[in-house]
């Protein structure tokens, strides 16, 4: 994929947390006409994976073609029953790097594919960080997410629709694309179906990989901050930066940036809290607020800066995200947009969440000094790290015609 560049004429939909999303990607992909492709981290076979399931049976047996990709380690529990259903329709079904367990244990902890992403007909996607399964719901309890998708219209719709077809083709045993070389040169991408304007928004599709664009997410959330005059509001769920990336929040809150920050208080894993506040006392000395959301999990990828730049997406602040996972966002230049996501960070902020202070972080200041040095120099390096893990071409496994040999596939290594 080519470096991503800015588009003008697209609109754009928030989408907070499953009630809204849902019902909005099931009717789109049940009514199409021509094509549907889905990628997805998760997909369970629940309350919320049986409706999936049912519109991409209405969209097959409509006659439009669907290609689904399901990451292997994130969903590796789906029954006979339901992928067979699928491919009985025609429906493509892909499983991202399909690994071998060892003594029962899954294999494939790294590079995972935690995009979320939906195109319909290419006339509309819908990106963000919303997998597909129950406890994206309020009734699922205590344990339910809130996260955040957007429903998107325009030019950009193309882009991500090639990305999309792209990540299929070149995924497939046998079909990948070849390195590139000094001496070869690659064929210019062709040219895209021309989309009339949608609304007035800029977007840009960021995307990040493990071999031509590493650390592009992350660049755009830098550049970003460098350039953000009074105002920015960062909800992650996951949060352990980079050194660069922690420099930049530092900087601007130091020259008058109101940098809020809105991380997890009651997380669904405990080490991700603990993680965060080992960077509490280094940002709040330089004047960052930071915000716990209290309610439940939070689960959303999402920012945005002074009056006009948001993003939505699937990428995390941390380690996975940041240099492992295949990951992609959305940048939005939109005033509207920013305010509407803005509003509702605003609340979260106002009603949801604990705000941090100084007085509230209890340990010693010689146990701090030397869990900084270290959490430090971790921060400054492990980008690099990051690069010694496995880093091999994305492997697709299509799930074959029978229900049976459907189940087993899904926990298959690729064959070349």
């Amino acid at each position: 994929m080519s470096a991503p560049r800015w588009v003008d004429g697209n609109r754009f939909t928030l989408l907070e947390n499953g009630e809204a999303y849902f019902p909005r990607v099931f009717e789109a992909i049940a009514a199409a006409r021509h094509e549907v492709l889905l990628e997805t981290f998760i997909l369970f076979e629940d309350k919320v994976g049986l409706g999936l399931h049912a519109a991409l049976l209405s969209a097959a047996r409509n006659g439009a073609k669907v290609d689904i990709t399901i990451d292997g380690f994130g969903s590796p529990d789906l029954s006979p029953a339901f992928i067979g259903a699928l491919t009985e329709a025609g429906v493509r079904v892909h499983v991202f790097d399909p690994g071998t367990r060892l003594f029962g244990w899954r294999t494939n902890l790294f590079r995972r594919m935690h995009r979320k992403i939906v195109v319909v007909d290419g006339e509309r996607a819908f990106v963000g960080g919303i997998n597909y399964s129950a406890d994206h719901l309020a009734d699922f309890g205590p344990e339910a997410k809130q996260d955040y998708a957007v429903e998107l219209e325009g030019p950009l719709v193309a882009h991500i629709q090639r990305f999309v077809q792209q990540a299929i083709v070149e995924g497939r045993p046998g079909r990948s694309s070849p390195e590139r070389r000094w001496f070869r040169r690659r064929a210019p991408p062709s040219a895209l179906p021309s989309q009339a304007a949608a609304g007035a928004a800029q977007a840009m599709f960021v995307t990040r990989d493990n071999r031509e664009h590493p650390q592009d997410i992350e660049r755009h959330y830098r550049a970003v901050i460098r350039a953000a005059r009074h105002r920015l509001v960062i909800a992650n769920a996951y949060f352990f930066p980079g050194y660069r990336l922690l420099r930049e929040l530092r900087r601007a809150a130091r020259r008058g940036v109101q940098v809020s920050l809105i991380l997890q208080g009651e997380p669904d894993m405990a080490i991700v809290k603990s993680a965060a506040e080992m960077l509490y006392h280094h940002l709040l000395r330089a004047g960052v607020h930071i915000y716990e959301y209290c309610e439940r999990p939070l689960h959303g990828k999402v920012a945005v800066a002074d009056d006009e730049w948001s993003t939505v997406g699937s990428s995390n602040l941390d380690p996975l995200s940041l240099s492992l996972n295949l990951e992609a966002n959305v940048m939005i230049r939109d005033r509207d947009f920013n305010r509407q996501l803005g509003e509702r960070l605003d609340h979260l902020m106002a009603h949801c969440c604990k705000r941090i202070e100084a007085a509230d972080l209890q340990e010693s200041s010689l146990w701090r000094l030397v869990r900084s040095f270290f959490v430090f120099h971790f921060l400054r390096r492990y980008p690099a790290w990051a690069g010694w893990l496995p880093a091999h071409a994305p492997r697709l496994t299509s799930v074959s015609h029978t229900p049976a040999a459907g189940a087993e596939r899904l926990t298959e290594p690729a064959r070349s």
